[in-house]
């Protein structure tokens, strides 16, 4: 109980600070920084998050399979609709940039229309950079046959690094 009070807490205070069209600084380490057509930013290139600010919103879970998993394994993370929402975004397109370079533009529109989610525990594990973390984009594949492509397939970005708001 006391978690989800500190939890609720630091929320509340994360939402307050963005009202005033900032966030707050990360305390910690840096774990995903977004950048481009934002509104809301605690750097003079955009918005760097650290894992504590990740934490402070609510979180979700997402049970799918996936092509690079065995069984149905449960996410949980952020709803990516939530984060792009956390910072204002208002592009069409995000560039993916994992922590090896890989990129792939989403339509925005994918996480207004599907439930995405940005995962960082898989099966209540945290993800590892050697298990696709610590931060992974995961569709709700089995939710909806249109996800089911590979096109689709593309944009699952693991070890996830940056979005960039086009």
């Amino acid at each position: 109980m006391r978690r989800f009070l500190l939890a609720a807490l630091a929320a509340i205070a994360l939402a307050s600070q963005v009202a005033a069209d900032e966030l707050p600084q990360p305390a910690g380490e840096p774990l995903l920084t977004i950048s481009g057509k934002i509104a809301h930013a605690n750097t003079p290139d955009g918005a760097v998050l650290d894992e504590a600010m990740l934490l402070a919103l609510p979180s979700v879970e997402l049970r799918t399979s996936t092509p690079w998993t065995d069984g149905v394994p449960t996410f949980t993370g952020v709803k990516m609709s939530d984060l792009l929402a956390l910072v204002g975004a208002e592009g069409t397109t995000v560039r993916a940039i994992a922590l090896n370079d890989y990129e792939v533009s989403i339509p925005l529109s994918d996480f207004a229309d599907f439930p995405v989610v940005l995962a960082y525990a898989m099966n209540g594990d945290r993800l590892k950079v050697r298990d696709k973390g610590p931060l992974w984009i995961v569709y709700p594949r089995d939710d909806y046959a249109d996800l089911r492509r590979e096109d689709v397939n593309a944009r699952w970005v693991w070890q996830l690094k940056a979005l960039v708001i086009e």
